[in-house]
């Protein structure tokens, strides 16, 4: 059918203050269409007014707000992190006029999920529309910079567009609502303290840590009991200054759109249609033309935030050939009260209900708000602010997820669904016949959800809300609950009975069976102890449930029903103190949320030496150099970069198998897919399908035999992004399985599966040692991997220059040189041909060198092949499949000590699942047998290591390079070693760790005076004696929450390898206008290398550091670059910097002197006059350092980083939660060259190992698949998860090293002291377990996720729950 532009309508919206329209078909021509199955928009398009218009044709409804406003309209600056609204990265903010409240509704939305076709009469407002450099920066971006609340900035313009969007609707906002704002955003570098300390400049109140749980005012020091900062260095809760910030002025925000106001009230509304390849979207705007549509298509879903439906297309490939989106349809929206409750529409967002709620609970009787309360209690922490402000009320209903937090309330609340249809009006009551979706009880295909009754709770009615998740916010429940019990006034006996659960079944399960057999029974003991056996024998996991953690849920399902037992007594007992009985004090806190207070902290550094120059920025916290670009979304990433002509896009085809054969592979279906270019396989590669950098050759790609899950087969190239997805969905691959199938670490030694030999480290006689001790104690730990997670996933551009076969390789890397190497290798030229850039990376923690140059490898033989430029971007999903992360490790070891605690012998074996391929494997278990003794000081050791070889990704460097792994081994041991002989494991850490100056297992020279000072210092800093007893009056008292306290020393040695692998060169350019351009080796990926290089060149030169610039990192500029890792960047490539600097200096210091009153202008001019080169390269050899293996000595480390952490925690014995009350860190920084650099490189480092010791969960199928794919199932720490108090000081350091203005690298070392947290929950547990009279050995392994810490809780609900018998199932998952 040809459309005629007199019959167009328009879908009509704007981006940034500006007009985007795109044509669409009305009403009847629309049907007409549809029917006929034409594709309108194919002959028309859509149309922009940028300022000059732009016509675009071929719009798809499928196509997301994302992929359109970072390919289409070039705004770059929101990110794409996830793809399924789990990150915030790509935060947007919606603002929609409503014409009959004639209100406009501001709110922050995941653009991942946005389709553009529901955005008719909507403004979009992102980063860019916020202020960038060019025009005015916005407040909230300035102040998320001056915070330092940005490192790698990958997350930074989605937290910006949360807090922004929150400052819409409330300019002076509360702390709690700047937390709850950040819920839906993730950040992995930072931790979290300096974003909470920007928007706390926008609090009207922030309030005093007085008010803070377990602390009195932090600016009482004698009262605290904390140390007063030594001479010279300075207390302060912030490292920037708030007098500095532009004030916040809400009449300079961009206005709603008048145009959209005006359509809105006078335009005719007529249904919209939108027509693309697979899908046709209709948009009805009235309540019977959406019936009408309906009927038309019974089949189509109705979609109004797409937060369901998204995820499915997206991730399970499901199609709909039609979407119904109604669009403000006033019946959709409605909010009445009447005399019996509460009706609220379909289309009311969840944020919409929970501030209806909230409204509601304020003005009525606290008896007849009940269930509203409960509600609320789970819209609090269901999902995040965006996806709540997104998703409807309906569509959580109708979707009847199997882990829906609202389902289960509504349904024991006697809520009805008001349905509607062509045929008229019928409500259905929202019982577990309608979730089960019985024909009977359900929607009929024509019908639609208008409204949802929730009636008022009665007097003598009870509701209350249970869940319990992998972290407090932003998680999918493990297991959920809503219950709700009515009693009989006079007799207190049960009249009505309501209990569900989600996350126990395929869709929410109700207890109808045990609830009726409970009525007419009194409420005590003894109904509680019926209740959770009748309802263990109705709600049955099977041993193989999906999801796993059966036992755990199991436990789950009655604790809470025990904790609704002990919640309804207590209000009964206020009802009618005389009827019904107080429950025990010891019994409280189980009725206590076990959720932060608003966080607070507060930081010490060195102040600088009043000698210094004025200008000098060298030891002042110096904001990162891109973070108000970070904050406005100018910096630019990998794939922010534009497209090149003719670009193509590679997609990978990975294995779906963990050992198998591949019989034959058939690419025809693929190749016939339009816009498929080519199909790269291993047979392409000939010759080139391995390369050896190290010690053994990475194969590319696959060729007759796959060894995991995940390994890279072929690459599909076309023409977009789109369509090399779908032509790789249809290569087929027909496989045949072979043993064995090795996943775990005790399957490789069963088989004797390992890479290389073993390495061995060994001081002192062991075995006489053994001969010579009081006690001897044997142990093995379990400690899983870990996901990098870096925010910007693994990302290039690879672009033939189409002369000489040269090629320009734009890519997210750590290591440039390793890049270019590969890279030259599979194209078979010379590395000169090879030019590797890298401008920034949006996080890498070590994930970002091996991998990424097998990407880089085949992405550029595709590109070479094709003579096109070729763009690669993994997926979330993919990324995590493919990548391999974090060593999971097993530690065994035989330990003899007297009885006063010191250690004399310690035997340990370690063992690393390396995967399928060795990658960094060894140089791991080397690192980490080296650094096992973390601060202790063991006469005689023996330590062996090996690496398993399994059918897993594999695995490869993380941040703390194996050293969080077998130093958390060894505090294991410490711990185990205190219970045995009934002391304190602090008592015994001190007792062991080094002093003064010693030895090292390996014999390097050690000064450990300062490790002996952080540990004074943090047990001060701490309160840690005082602490300590408030902790055991604490749980003296309470029996279902405990607390603990830990402290946990550290020594991180810092150097990597020998000295070629920690060279580094710099080139300095002065131009004669006296600027200066540096280049260096390093790759700026969050930790500020650039920053700290421009502060060198700054003291060195004596010029301000607006005098230089920065540009990314080349093989172009710097060649044969060191990996940018293992904390060395700053300081190898400073020095080499600093060589550079000074050179030119010398050179220079005839001109100035004659003239010492000039500016840098004149000096270069005279130079450059005098024929004086202006540019200077700078060397640095690297640190001279060795180890003998076959010995066991040498000097492997330049020098040690020394700490000490302490942290308190509380846990819930009854769900497995707990919460972080305070942390207190002492680092030994040396000589800070940015304080404020390096505290937020200390705190992200921590942030992420209490991720890895307590969270962080990869969890593998019996097959070897990744299950944990993507931010909905691996969880790493939220804003709501960082500890309450945090408080951090640098030691300052007399010593004067052979470092950079002898400061230390700090990126790793604060990471091992993440388990600090472990510990003081492996505290609480140990009281919880004595408690109960369990005074037997507490084995517990990494991570100490709430399913372990509840099941370590053991009690008569643990011991209630059925069994089963290992071998009698199959497991959902395996440890490996």
């Amino acid at each position: 059918m040809a459309a005629s532009r007199d019959v167009a309508a328009q879908l009509l919206f704007y981006v940034n203050g500006r007009k985007r329209n795109q044509f669409a078909c009305p009403g009847l021509m629309l049907a007409q269409a549809y029917q006929r199955g034409c594709h309108i928009f194919s002959q028309l398009g859509l149309l922009f007014f940028l300022p000059e218009k732009v016509v675009e044709k071929n719009v798809d409804p499928e196509t997301m707000l994302l992929p359109y406003l970072r390919k289409n309209l070039r705004f770059t600056g929101t990110k794409d992190g996830c793809g399924g609204g789990g990150c915030g990265a790509c935060t947007v903010m919606l603002s929609r006029y409503n014409p009959i409240t004639k209100k406009i509704r501001h709110y922050p939305a995941n653009a991942c999920l946005i389709p553009i076709c529901s955005l008719y009469g909507a403004a979009v407002t992102t980063v860019e529309g916020v202020g960038s450099t060019s025009t005015r920066i916005h407040p909230v971006q300035e102040r998320i910079a001056k915070c330092h609340g940005t490192q790698c900035g990958f997350c930074t313009p989605g937290m910006v567009m949360s807090i922004y969007a929150l400052l819409r609707n409330h300019p002076e906002p509360s702390l709690a609502q700047c937390i709850d704002a950040l819920s839906g955003n993730l950040c992995r570098c930072n931790g979290y303290r300096p974003i909470i300390d920007a928007c706390k400049t926008f609090c009207k109140n922030t309030g005093c840590c007085q008010c803070q749980e377990n602390a009195v005012c932090c600016l009482d020091q004698e009262i605290n009991g904390l140390p007063g900062p030594e001479e010279g260095r300075k207390a302060h809760p912030k490292l920037f200054s708030e007098e500095e910030f532009l004030p916040l002025d809400a009449s300079q925000e961009l206005i709603f759109p008048p145009e959209l106001m005006i359509i809105a009230e006078k335009e005719p509304q007529r249904t919209r249609v939108y027509g693309g390849e697979r899908m046709t979207w209709i948009s009805p705007v009235t309540l019977k033309e959406l019936l009408e549509a309906k009927v038309k298509n019974p089949q189509a879903p109705i979609v109004m935030g797409n937060t369901s439906v998204g995820p499915e297309v997206k991730f399970k490939g499901i199609v709909h050939p039609v979407i119904i989106s109604p669009d403000r349809i006033e019946e959709l929206s409605v909010v009445k009260h009447t005399h019996n409750g509460l009706t609220l529409g379909a289309g009311l967002s969840l944020a919409e209900v929970k501030d209806i709620l909230a409204d509601v609970i304020q003005k009525l009787p606290e008896e007849k708000t009940r269930i509203y309360r409960a509600l609320l209690k789970h819209l609090g922490t269901l999902a995040g602010s965006q996806i709540r402000n997104m998703a409807s009320l309906g569509g959580h209903i109708v979707s009847r997820h199997l882990d829906s937090d609202l389902n289960p309330l509504l349904a024991v609340g006697n809520c009805t669904l008001n349905l509607l249809s062509k045929g008229g009006e019928r409500q259905i009551p929202l019982t577990e016949q309608f979730l089960q979706k019985c024909p009977k009880a359900d929607l009929r295909p024509e019908e639609i959800l208008v409204s949802v009754n929730i009636p008022y709770s009665r007097k003598w009615e009870f509701v209350s809300a249970f869940r319990q998740a992998q972290r407090q916010q932003n998680a999918l429940a493990i297991v959920n609950s809503g219950m709700r019990v009515f009693l009989g006034e006079r007799d207190g006996l049960v009249r009505e009975l309501s209990i569900s659960y989600g996350g126990v079944g395929p869709t929410t399960v109700c207890a109808t069976h045990s609830c009726q057999q409970l009525l007419g029974r009194p409420w005590n003991e003894e109904m509680l102890d019926a209740a959770c056996r009748l309802i263990l024998r109705e709600v049955c996991i099977p041993g193989s449930a999906p999801g796993g953690k059966v036992e755990y849920r199991r436990t789950l399902i009655i604790s809470f029903l025990f904790k609704f037992y002990l919640e309804v007594s207590q209000i009964l007992k206020r009802m009618d103190p005389v009827l019904y009985p107080s429950i025990a004090d010891t019994d409280k806190s189980a009725v206590e949320e076990c959720h932060s207070p608003l966080p607070w902290s507060m930081l010490q550094y060195q102040s600088v030496d009043p000698r210094q120059l004025p200008q000098d920025p060298v030891g002042h916290p110096i904001m990162h150099l891109s973070g108000i670009k970070h904050a406005t979304g100018e910096a630019i990433y990998c794939d922010d970069m534009p497209a090149v002509d003719q670009e193509l896009f590679l997609t990978f085809v990975t294995s779906s198998r963990a050992h198998a054969k591949i019989m034959c592979m058939d690419l025809s279906a693929a190749l016939s897919m339009p816009g498929v270019v080519d199909i790269v396989t291993a047979e392409d590669l000939h010759g080139v399908n391995s390369f050896c950098f190290w010690t053994e050759a990475e194969k590319l790609l696959a060729r007759d035999e796959v060894l995991c899950v995940g390994q890279l087969v072929c690459a599909v190239i076309a023409e977009s992004k789109v369509h090399a997805q779908q032509a790789a969905k249809r290569v087929k691959i027909v496989y045949q399985d072979l043993e064995p199938l090795i996943l775990t670490i005790e399957e490789a030694i069963q088989h004797n599966s390992f890479f290389e030999s073993e390495r061995k480290l060994e001081c002192g006689n062991v075995d006489e040692a053994f001969k010579m001790v009081d006690q001897i104690l044997e142990g093995e730990v379990h400690m899983g991997g870990q996901e990098h997670f870096y925010m910007e996933t693994q990302s290039m551009l690879v672009v033939p220059k189409g002369e000489d076969q040269e090629v320009d390789v734009y890519v997210s890397t750590q290591f440039p040189k390793y890049v270019q190497a590969i890279v030259a290798s599979t194209l078979k030229v010379p590395a000169h041909k090879v030019m590797c850039h890298v401008r920034r990376v949006g996080g890498a923690f070590g994930g970002k060198v091996m991998k990424t140059g097998i990407l880089a490898a085949i992405t550029a033989f595709a590109a070479n092949k094709l003579g096109r430029a070729v763009r690669c971007v993994l997926e979330r999903g993919e990324d995590m499949l493919i990548t391999g992360g974090r060593h999971p490790y097993l530690g065994k070891y035989r330990v003899g000590f007297m009885t006063d605690g010191r250690i004399v012998a310690l035997d340990v074996e370690h063992y690393s699942n390396g995967g399928a391929s060795l990658d960094k494997s060894v140089f791991v278990i080397e690192a980490g047998i080296l650094k096992l003794d973390n601060a202790y000081k063991f006469p005689n050791l023996r330590c062996r290591g090996r690496v398993c070889k399994t059918n897993l990704p594999s695995n490869t460097a993380l941040r703390g390079f194996g050293f969080p792994q077998t130093g958390f081994i060894t505090e294991a041991c410490i711990t185990e070693v205190a219970a045995k002989c009934g002391l304190s494991p602090e008592k015994v850490r001190m007792i062991n760790m080094y002093k003064g100056l010693d030895q090292t297992p390996y014999n390097q020279q050690i000064d450990a005076r300062n490790l002996s000072q952080c540990w004074r210092e943090c047990m001060a800093l701490s309160s840690y004696s005082a602490r300590k007893a408030a902790v055991e009056k604490f749980n003296a008292k309470n029996s279902w929450k405990k607390r603990g306290l830990a402290v946990v020393p550290l020594k991180y040695p810092v150097g990597v390898g020998p000295v070629a692998a920690c060279q580094a060169a710099a080139l300095v350019h002065i131009y004669q206008d006296g600027s200066v351009l540096v280049t260096h080796g390093g790759v700026e990926m969050g930790q500020g290398v650039h920053t700290k290089m421009i502060q060198v060149v700054s003291r060195e030169l004596r010029m301000p550091m607006s005098n230089v610039h920065l540009r990314g990192t080349s093989t172009e500029t710097v060649p044969n670059t060191s990996v940018s890792g293992g904390s060395l960047a700053a300081d190898i490539n400073g020095l080499a910097v600093q060589n550079a600097c000074q050179t030119l200096w010398k050179r220079l210091e005839p001109i100035i002197s004659k003239n010492p009153r000039g500016t840098w202008k004149d000096w270069a001019r005279a130079a450059f006059g005098e024929s004086i080169s202006l540019s200077a390269t700078g060397y640095f050899r690297g640190y001279e350092l060795n180890m003998d293996w076959e010995k066991g000595t040498g000097h492997p480390f330049e020098y040690f980083v020394y700490g000490a952490a302490c942290s308190e925690v509380e846990i819930d014995c009854l769900t497995g939660d707990h919460k972080n009350i305070r942390t207190d860190i002492v680092m030994d920084a040396g000589c800070s060259i940015n304080p404020a650099l390096d505290i937020g490189q200390i705190e992200g480092a921590f942030i992420q190992g209490m991720g890895l010791y307590t969270l962080e969960e990869l969890n593998y199928s019996p097959q070897g698949v990744l299950r944990t794919r993507g931010p909905n199932r691996y969880k790493i720490p939220a804003v709501g998860d960082i500890p309450t108090a945090l408080h951090i000081s640098l030691l300052p350091s007399p010593e004067n090293s052979n470092t950079l203005y002898s400061s230390k690298g700090l990126g790793e070392s604060g990471l091992f002291l993440g388990c600090s947290v472990f510990f003081a929950i492996h505290d609480a547990l140990r009281a919880a377990r004595q408690e109960r009279g369990q005074f037997g050995p507490l084995k517990l392994h990494s991570p100490l996720t709430p399913e372990k810490i509840r099941m370590a809780c053991e009690d008569r609900f643990t011991n209630m729950i059925p069994k089963d018998e290992p071998g009698s199932y199959i497991p959902w998952n395996v440890p490996v």
